[in-house]
């Protein structure tokens, strides 16, 4: 990787997904991989700005890598995730994720809920659903996000679980091997807060871990 100009770790519901770029500033060449896997190679560009889209992960996440030039023969390059710049779109994954790493059995597990979305048609509108961005598999269609609904992944794989109403909230249950898990959701109290997830494995409270 000699033309190496730019490297991203990018944190999604499956894992955290290593996504390298490389350009030849003279012959225009573009590869970008995804961890360590070729995605894109073109040889020859004769022009050397422009951008490359492709998907992440196993949900498929669009990703653009946009390159600009600065001055001269300078080049900066940005990554985008599903049409938000990298640092804004992890702001905002931040507020609707809860991620939890730890040490079961000799193996390290990180798990995720996340909000679970959905396509919905551009022109209908349906309550508790919030538009968060246009579904290009879908062009007439915008990317929903259910904030009641919320999936569960665990290295890299959607889990299977049960909910349950309990007297001070909800608890989804699913389990890690031989190990009994559950997430709690409880409201705070506090209306910027809103719902407080926690994880408990083997009545143990897990904490959460920073992204």
């Amino acid at each position: 990787m000699t033309d190496l100009v730019a490297v991203w770790d990018v944190a999604l519901s499956d894992g955290v997904h290593k996504i390298e770029f490389e350009h030849g500033t003279t012959s225009g060449k573009r590869v970008v991989y995804v961890d360590g896997k070729e995605e894109i190679r073109k040889e020859w560009m004769f022009k050397l700005v422009g951008k490359e889209t492709f998907c992440v992960g196993a949900a498929k996440t669009k990703a653009t890598i946009n390159i600009d030039a600065v001055s001269g023969f300078a080049y900066e390059y940005t990554l985008e995730i599903n049409g938000k710049s990298l640092k804004k779109y992890m702001e905002n994954r931040s507020k609707t994720t809860n991620t939890w790493v730890l040490h079961v059995d000799g193996e390290d597990f990180r798990v995720v809920l996340a909000a679970a979305w959905r396509p919905v048609p551009w022109c209908c509108g349906a309550p508790g659903l919030v538009p968060q961005l246009w579904n290009p598999a879908t062009p007439r269609s915008l990317l929903f996000t259910e904030k009641d609904t919320m999936d569960v992944w665990c290295n890299g794989k959607k889990m299977e679980t049960a909910g349950e109403f309990v007297d001070d909230g909800t608890e989804t249950h699913f389990g890690l091997g031989k190990h009994a898990c559950y997430i709690k959701a409880v409201s705070s109290g506090k209306r910027k807060e809103g719902i407080v997830h926690t994880l408990i494995v083997d009545n143990r409270e897990i904490p959460e871990a920073s992204e």
